[in-house]
């Protein structure tokens, strides 16, 4: 991924050809450029089939980098923009990494969509050493299964701060607290919600934030309209439990919460704030987010977790990090245009030459 300090040093000798060729943002003196620190580099990881690719087609989608959506298995002729590889829109699964950037709210974001398969988690180990931050995506039904533990431990060898989002809440028997409860035993994760969903399954019409004490509403085209309005007087109570089960969870995890709650203070919402950010970078704490890639529910709220809206700011770029010696390559996807640079492991090799002869 270009544009990080800690992945200049890598990259320096593929640079000129990659801004000439790809497209890559280049840094200039010009006042509208983008500083280092309003530049993130996320990864989106989650065991096959949680909804990856199509959380980063919205993302794509609302941060105006495309202008019409796509989905997996290529249904309509076109395909998930991620999904470049012809086997990738037959089998509707990620089989290389690909990354891309956009912006939003002032921020560069890089993406890299990894694959969840295990037969491709070397993608996935040559993402992280790269990233400032990743998405823990879980499916709603199926919550934490083996691979959401294989990429877990692998955040857990980089160093990599992690959000979790709950998708697929449209989904029969979709859960959010079972996953929560999951994340806390499977995982063994510091988690609390700072989202819950109103409604379930065929239901689920949006959310509640917790922080912030409102209801968010995703109207018009693909939810491209995001309201906001008071917490309806059903979800008042729930709202002030989970608040209070969160600031819980925070005192285990930031120790200035910690000494405020020894000395019977109680924490301001600039306070609760500013403790989820300290302990998600320090990986002693892990937020949840709620909502539906596919439904267009919960993608927007989410962005703003990762770069700083309402003053979280969850992902922070970082100056300094460790890296083997070899490099790490991804594909560079952009939606009119494709051009690729990929270095396949032996084994991603063996893979395909198999799923080429079961089909």
């Amino acid at each position: 991924m270009i544009g990080t300090k800690h992945s200049m040093s890598m990259l320096s000798k593929l640079r000129p050809r990659l801004h000439a060729g790809l497209g890559v943002r280049a840094m200039s003196s010009g006042n509208n450029d983008i500083s280092l620190q309003r530049m993130r580099n996320i990864g989106i990881s989650a065991h096959i089939d949680s909804g990856k690719t199509t959380l980063t087609e919205r993302i794509l989608y609302y941060t105006g980098r495309i202008s019409a959506i796509h989905e997996v298995k290529g249904k309509d002729g076109v395909g998930a923009t991620m999904d470049s590889m012809e086997l990738e829109r037959q089998r509707g699964i990620t089989i290389q990494s690909a990354a891309t950037y956009t912006i939003w709210k002032d921020h560069n974001v890089n993406i890299i969509d990894t694959p969840g398969h295990v037969d491709f988690t070397i993608e996935v180990e040559r993402s992280l050493r790269v990233l400032d931050g990743a998405v823990l995506v879980l499916c709603a039904v199926g919550g934490v299964q083996s691979q959401s533990m294989t990429v877990d431990r692998q955040m857990k060898r980089y160093g990599v701060p992690c959000l979790a989002f709950v998708n697929k809440l449209d989904r029969m028997g979709g859960d959010a607290f079972k996953v929560l409860s999951q994340l806390r035993s499977k995982l063994q994760h510091h988690a609390a919600l700072v989202q819950f969903p109103m409604g379930k399954e065929s239901d689920f019409h949006g959310i509640v934030d917790i922080l912030n004490d409102r209801a968010i509403y995703f109207d018009g085209n693909f939810g491209v309209d995001v309201r906001y309005d008071e917490v309806p007087s059903e979800h008042r109570t729930q709202r002030a439990d989970l608040h209070h089960e969160l600031v819980e969870h925070l005192v285990n995890a930031d120790d200035i919460i910690g000494e405020m709650f020894l000395e019977e203070k109680t924490p301001s919402d600039a306070d609760v704030k500013a403790a989820i950010r300290r302990a998600t970078l320090a990986r002693k704490f892990t937020p949840v987010y709620v909502g539906s890639a596919l439904k267009n529910k919960g993608v927007q709220p989410l962005l703003d977790g990762v770069i700083g809206g309402h003053n979280l700011g969850i992902v922070e770029k970082r100056e300094s990090r460790q890296f083997n010696n070899h490099l790490a390559s991804f594909q560079i996807t952009f939606p009119t245009r494709l051009r690729s640079i990929t270095l396949l492991s032996t084994r991603l090799k063996q893979a395909l030459v198999r799923m080429a002869k079961k089909s």
